[in-house]
């Protein structure tokens, strides 16, 4: 289907603009015209520029970011706050947006909303920008006449959850690099320098030490089979990445991914403060616990986890409390287990929710902070063992030829 950029006026004279993919122009005026829009002008967009985007969609550039979108919640707010109707506000957040893919989707959900379409309606045929879990925020919000606090709602969820995933990103960067500088230094000495030093020992016909051995026969492996290496380590990643998005894979991943040594703890804690201020956050807003669990398991990040809350969804639905669901699930700290049984009893369960997630984002944060210092001596450790059989291999034998040439 080839792609037409398309210009209007709606049923209030007001013009607009966007994209639509179709067969023809004329299919393209059909849809505008079932929209309420009368078109005034479709043009088909060239071959190279719809094949510059299908690129630019491949490369993630039309992906929408998650500041994008905290924008675009503040933004929201302010407009459902100060009574600005939602078709003009959209509109004049489409003409501001730089982003390019962002642009067209205001632009197609202001065209549906004249078409008289609900806004979550709207938002729902844009699955790439507004995932379901922000889309059924909005339908709350629309039934229940609060969308400024929904808006600010999910903003604030965005913005706590990538802060959080930064975090994370940032204290792992200096062990991946120092990793990295690790591996790239054994290919160099095994390439380049022992087996310089092989072919001086090689020249005295000497009895080499066992270490000297070992790295000469790795140095030769490396060497002589280095396209075998290749193939093997290609079809090595090939073989985990093919298993881990295989269902069973990404379950066991999801599993041991929290048991790992050093970071599974905070891991887990993340992912128990996202499952808190979820399920808070669908609560409060008034989404039946059914969907929110539903919601919370699409949102977690985590198959294993995901396979967990929907199994305390299926207890919700067979008439079990939220205290004994959870406790079956056999995945919560006993601190979530207490607060749910607390808010239960007090009818507050979204507050006290709320406050498990703080109190894990607190502690997630104190991890963060301290996670290099704890990462730093296992590196020390590494790159000593590293250097030591490195400077045995290969100064043993000359203090050896020294020894020989001296007697």
């Amino acid at each position: 289907m080839a792609r037409f950029q398309y210009q209007g006026r709606a049923q209030r004279g007001q013009p607009v603009s966007g994209k639509l993919e179709a067969a023809s122009q004329d299919a393209v005026a059909a849809q505008l015209i079932g929209r309420g829009i009368t078109p005034v002008q479709i043009d088909e967009i060239s071959t190279g520029a719809s094949f510059l985007h299908q690129i630019n969609d491949r490369l993630g550039a039309n992906k929408v970011r998650e500041v994008d979108l905290i924008m675009l919640c503040r933004q929201m707010y302010t407009i459902t706050k100060a009574g600005i109707p939602l078709t003009r506000g959209i509109r004049g957040l489409a003409a501001s947006v730089r982003h390019a893919y962002l642009q067209e989707v205001l632009s197609d959900v202001a065209d549906r909303l004249e078409a008289g379409s609900s806004l979550s309606l709207a938002m729902r045929n844009h699955p790439k920008a507004f995932d379901p879990l922000f889309v059924n925020m909005i339908a709350v919000g629309e039934s229940s006449g609060q969308l400024d606090e929904v808006f600010k709602q999910i903003g604030f969820y965005i913005e706590r959850d990538s802060e959080t995933r930064k975090r994370v990103k940032s204290a792992l960067r200096y062990p991946s690099f120092v990793i990295l500088a690790l591996a790239a230094a054994l290919v160099i000495v095994n390439i380049f320098v022992i087996p310089e030093f092989a072919r001086l020992f090689a020249n005295f016909n000497a009895e080499l030490p066992l270490v000297t051995k070992i790295l000469i026969g790795f140095s030769n492996l490396f060497v002589n089979y280095w396209p075998y290496l290749l193939l093997c380590t290609g079809a090595l990643i090939g073989a985990a990445w093919h298993y881990l998005r295989t269902e069973q894979g990404a379950l066991r991943w999801g599993y041991y991914k929290m048991r790992l040594p050093i970071v599974g703890d905070l891991i887990e804690r993340a992912l128990m403060a996202r499952y808190a201020r979820t399920f808070g956050l669908m609560l409060r807003a008034g989404v039946p616990i059914t969907q929110s669990l539903a919601l919370c398991a699409a949102a977690i990040d985590n198959p294993w986890l995901e396979q967990k809350i929907l199994g305390i969804r299926q207890g919700i639905e067979r008439g079990d409390s939220l205290l004994r669901t959870h406790l079956a699930a056999s995945m919560f700290t006993p601190l979530v287990l207490q607060m749910i049984a607390v808010g239960e009893e007090s009818g507050q369960v979204e507050a006290l929710l709320t406050e498990v997630a703080e109190f894990y984002e607190r502690e997630v944060d104190y991890d963060l902070k301290t996670l290099t210092d704890r990462i730093e001596p296992l590196l020390i450790v590494c790159m000593a063992a590293f250097v030591l059989i490195l400077a045995l291999g290969i100064f043993l034998p000359m203090w050896n030829l020294y020894e020989v040439q001296s007697g």
